[in-house]
């Protein structure tokens, strides 16, 4: 009797993740924002989706993922992370060395919360100012029927520059 390959749950389905990154390039266009990459971990930090934009640097990625594992690692959005840590550059960079050097601790990094709010994943966006890309990612966890944390962008972000 042979036995049956089971699937294993995700707690981020691919559907969900897709239309992340599609609402995300839909808000940078909508704001007229720069080129975004767009990285979806779930909540163990496997790549769910991505899309980097025609225009985005080489490093995108890097960043975009960076924020996304920053935040699924601390278990908090990386603008506070950044607000938290502004007084401690010691355990910053013991934690860039931990995570080896995927730690990007400035926002962008936004959890992706369930109905019972629990993380289930995190988007990492990069590309314009970290403020700019905190609302896209913000804005895009929550038209996809998800909660997100923070759930409001910083009350400045427009003004944001790079």
């Amino acid at each position: 009797m042979s036995e049956a390959l089971r699937p294993v749950h995700s707690s981020l389905p691919l559907t969900v993740a897709a239309r992340i990154v599609d609402e995300a390039i839909a808000v940078r266009k909508r704001e007229g924002l720069l080129a975004l990459a767009v990285a979806v971990l779930d909540a163990g930090g496997n790549l769910v989706a991505f899309q980097r934009e025609d225009g985005c640097g080489v490093l995108r990625f890097d960043i975009a993922f960076g924020k996304a594992w920053a935040a699924l690692g601390m278990g908090m959005s990386t603008r506070l992370i950044r607000d938290r840590m502004a007084e401690r550059p010691a355990f910053q960079n013991a934690l860039a060395a931990a995570s080896d050097g995927r730690f990007i601790p400035v926002p962008g990094g936004v959890l992706i919360l369930d109905a019972a709010g629990a993380a289930i994943g995190a988007v990492g966006i990069s590309g314009d100012a970290s403020a700019k890309d905190e609302y896209c990612a913000i804005t895009a966890i929550q038209a996809a029927g998800c909660g997100s944390d923070p759930a409001e962008p910083g009350q400045k972000w427009r003004e944001a520059g790079l």
